[in-house]
């Protein structure tokens, strides 16, 4: 998934980037406010995990700022202060879950699961649509109850269209959302062409749902 880090300690950002990444999460910083204001303004995040106490400002206002926007995406605080009042105002504002300082960055890569299973999946750990059932746990694919071999992008890039069912969604969407930052240095779209192919190909029968937006991008849709 799509992972905001919002956390003015360089190393601990650091550290949770390079743990996250691992799990096959696309991430992406901001050390401070105006910088996470700024990311939130022009990306959707499936999870932002979100210090009270950033530079020049207040994770909380960040909150608040997404909240009005009506993001969907999942919010986790992290921060050294175990105030119960903090607590409860970030819960109160909207966030799914809190975290104090020092943790283990796999109580933390646990956290994150369940909030996105509680956000995107309902609370289930299988997506279902159509024929197609995904164990998002495992990350495995079954296509008629049948088990089909997907590389991570091609996994990720299902998931997107699953949980964006009926919306159009640009090519520049879909390279944001599976490279991130990186993408602004793509010279053109052709590896999306390559995934998407690749994906209907392993699809097979349910490769049609995957169908062409001219000039738009790519509707994900039964019918």
């Amino acid at each position: 998934m799509k992972i905001l880090i919002a956390e003015d300690e360089k190393a601990l950002q650091t550290s949770i980037k390079t743990f996250l990444e691992k799990d096959a999460h696309v991430c992406e910083t901001a050390s401070d406010y105006e910088e996470a204001l700024y990311r939130i303004s022009l990306y959707d995040y499936d999870m932002v995990l979100l210090d009270i106490n950033l530079l020049n400002g207040s994770g909380l206002d960040v909150l608040k700022q997404l909240k009005k926007s009506r993001s969907e995406a999942g919010v986790i605080i992290i921060s050294a202060n175990n105030s119960l009042d903090n607590k409860l105002e970030g819960l109160d504002l909207g966030a799914d879950d809190y975290i104090t300082k020092p943790f283990h960055l796999a109580e933390l890569n646990s956290r994150i699961k369940a909030v996105l299973r509680r956000g995107k999946f309902g609370g289930n750990e299988e997506l279902q649509f159509q024929e197609i059932t995904i164990q998002t746990r495992s990350k495995t694919v079954f296509v008629e109850e049948r088990p089909i071999e997907l590389t991570r992008k091609e996994y990720d890039l299902l998931v997107f269209f699953i949980t964006n069912e009926g919306r159009v969604l640009s090519k520049e969407i879909i390279a944001e959302h599976l490279w991130g930052d990186q993408s602004d240095m793509l010279d053109n779209f052709d590896f999306i062409y390559v995934h998407i192919n690749n994906l209907r190909k392993k699809l097979g029968r349910a490769s049609h749902y995957i169908q062409t937006a001219y000039g738009s991008g790519y509707i994900f849709k039964s019918a």
